[in-house]
């Protein structure tokens, strides 16, 4: 009678050392790929959604010659313009602190002075249902009062787009990388165990075994030590992701996105284990079955 889960020592294979691993590395650096592309998404998100439906008016910060009453004048003109274009709702004029308030993540608090000239900006948000011509509006703003410039941030949106989408085809391909570099560690693992057992894998089918259980005896295998270095390659990962959070959290910078993830997110990471020792099971199984298909 066969011994359940018994007859093959395949704990003491060699492959049984450096699986895990080699998993390990692979998870880790699934993790970090599935994480960046998660990150840059809300990036993406997060501007597009605070930019979509506005424009902004830059005017240029006026000449030391300028008076006050010029000043104003000048900003009645834009604000005059703006509220007389079809598909303008609101137009906004931003106090000095506000737009201190806005140029701190990208200067700092100290590289802000009383002295730095600022351009004055006008905030403006659009009707969704009426699209102005911008082009048009740019040309008259400019007429009005010289150097006045509309930014419809789509230029720079379009290339974080771009960006974004890079990252996210990287991910994809890191992803692809690790599940082809899992199969392909399992089965030189598995043709290796085969290999070192093929005296007791002849035993076995003598006395009675199916190439099943002794693929079920590979496969077995092969999950448990998956699962091991997959468990701490998640580890190692989440380890690197809080130490750079804490880094991230303290550089004031609109470059770095806060560094949080949803459930689903999390679950998609603590199933990044379980999806490699599946592939590795599977995988083992594939192999052993093949391999001994083909012996005579």
């Amino acid at each position: 009678m066969l011994r359940r889960r018994s007859d093959l020592p395949l704990d003491r294979d060699p492959s049984g050392r450096y699986l895990p691993w080699l998993v390990a590395v692979m998870v880790f650096l699934a993790a970090l790929a599935l994480v960046c592309a998660m990150a840059m998404n809300k990036v993406v998100q997060r501007w597009d959604q605070g930019l979509s439906g506005s424009i902004t008016i830059q005017i240029p910060p006026p000449a030391e010659t300028s008076t006050a009453a010029a000043n104003e004048m000048a900003i009645d003109r834009i604000i005059d313009i703006l509220l007389d274009t079809d598909g303008i709702i609101i137009a906004e004029v931003l106090e000095p602190d506000e737009i201190a308030e806005l140029l701190k993540p990208w200067l700092g608090t100290e590289a802000i002075s009383q002295d730095l000239p600022l351009p004055m900006l006008i905030a403006v948000v659009l009707d969704p249902r009426t699209s102005p011509d911008l082009g048009r509006l740019a040309r008259q703003l400019d007429e009005a009062v010289p150097g006045t410039l509309l930014d419809d941030h789509q230029s720079w949106l379009g290339e974080l787009l771009s960006l974004a989408r890079s990252i996210e085809l990287l991910a994809a391909l890191v992803l692809a990388l690790v599940g082809s570099c899992a199969i392909a560690m399992v089965i030189f693992a598995t043709r290796m165990g085969l290999a070192i057992h093929g005296q007791i894998i002849e035993l076995l089918h003598l006395i009675g075994a199916q190439d099943s259980y002794v693929a079920a005896e590979f496969q077995s295998h092969a999950l448990k030590l998956a699962l091991r270095g997959g468990v701490l390659g998640l580890l190692l990962a989440l380890i690197t992701l809080v130490a750079v959070a804490r880094l991230m959290s303290r550089v004031e910078s609109a470059l770095f996105p806060e560094f949080s993830l949803q459930p689903l997110e999390w679950s998609l990471l603590a199933l990044l284990p379980l999806a490699i020792a599946l592939v590795a099971m599977l995988t083992a199984r594939w192999t052993v079955l093949r391999t001994l298909g083909r012996m005579p």
